[in-house]
């Protein structure tokens, strides 16, 4: 099926809906941060430690797959030069309503995770890439174009899904039964016909190994030098548990 259409169709309804990842900061956390008082999350809950970040006067930052007015505005307050690229339309528009808003000055182009032809290699000393590549089947394009064009001793801040997660049957899971049910890596495609994925619109997701994530990017040549695990904050079952999220903090040497 068209993977990217459909996850474009369903990115496109959350923000009509107000998913909490498509509602842009607020012009006190952008004025914050313009103090110096900012954080941004690239998993659901944990903010990123400030020290994985280069000083970011000037600094060239790209939000990939990270639309939503969320961590591009407050980056471009804290005084990097942003670009903001997605597939929706609609959550980058998120982005420029903040921009607008509060006379920030980002850059926004629409296209794919996986397919950074449109920029120069080494155009960038830092990636803020957040949970997102679960909705691509292939990853390792994202990784190795991340390190493309990143500059040389850039940063790539990821945050991804533990595989873990996608482990477990979902509606079990809701009546507070932990079960597994799936194999990993995962695919939505493998239990769901594509009929019942198209009536249902819910988004299509991967869940990749960590042979996937992590290796891919050291196949890509990143060396990874930081790690932590978030969770839903208590949300979810699995919470109890395990962490739901990873996120990394990845060198081009």
């Amino acid at each position: 099926m068209e993977i990217i259409k459909h996850n474009l169709d369903s990115w496109e309804l959350k923000v009509k809906q107000k998913n909490q990842w498509t509602v842009p900061v607020s012009s006190e956390e952008i004025q914050n941060a313009r103090m110096g008082d900012w954080s941004i999350i690239v998993t659901a809950t944990k903010p990123v430690p400030k020290e994985w970040f280069p000083e970011l006067s000037e600094k060239n930052v790209l939000c990939l797959a990270s639309g939503g007015g969320q961590q591009g505005p407050v980056l471009a307050a804290a005084g990097a030069n942003v670009t903001v690229l997605d597939f929706s339309e609609s959550q980058l528009e998120q982005d420029r309503f903040v921009a607008e808003r509060d006379s920030l000055p980002i850059r926004t182009v629409l296209g794919s995770m996986t397919d950074l032809s449109m920029f120069d290699s080494e155009s960038f000393d830092l990636i803020v890439h957040p949970v997102s590549n679960l909705f691509v089947p292939d990853i390792q394009p994202v990784w190795q174009e991340a390190y493309r064009v990143l500059k040389s001793g850039g940063i790539m801040i990821s945050g991804f899904m533990n595989p873990a997660f996608y482990l477990f049957d979902w509606e079990m899971e809701e009546k507070g039964i932990l079960q597994v049910k799936h194999t990993l890596p995962y695919s939505e495609l493998d239990y769901a016909s594509e009929e019942e994925i198209v009536r249902t619109g819910v988004s299509l997701e991967f869940g990749h190994t960590l042979e996937q994530q992590m290796g891919g990017q050291i196949r890509a040549g990143f060396m990874i030098g930081g790690f932590y695990e978030d969770s839903f904050g208590g949300k979810r079952l699995l919470d109890r548990y395990a962490n739901s999220f990873i996120a990394t903090r990845a060198i081009k040497l």
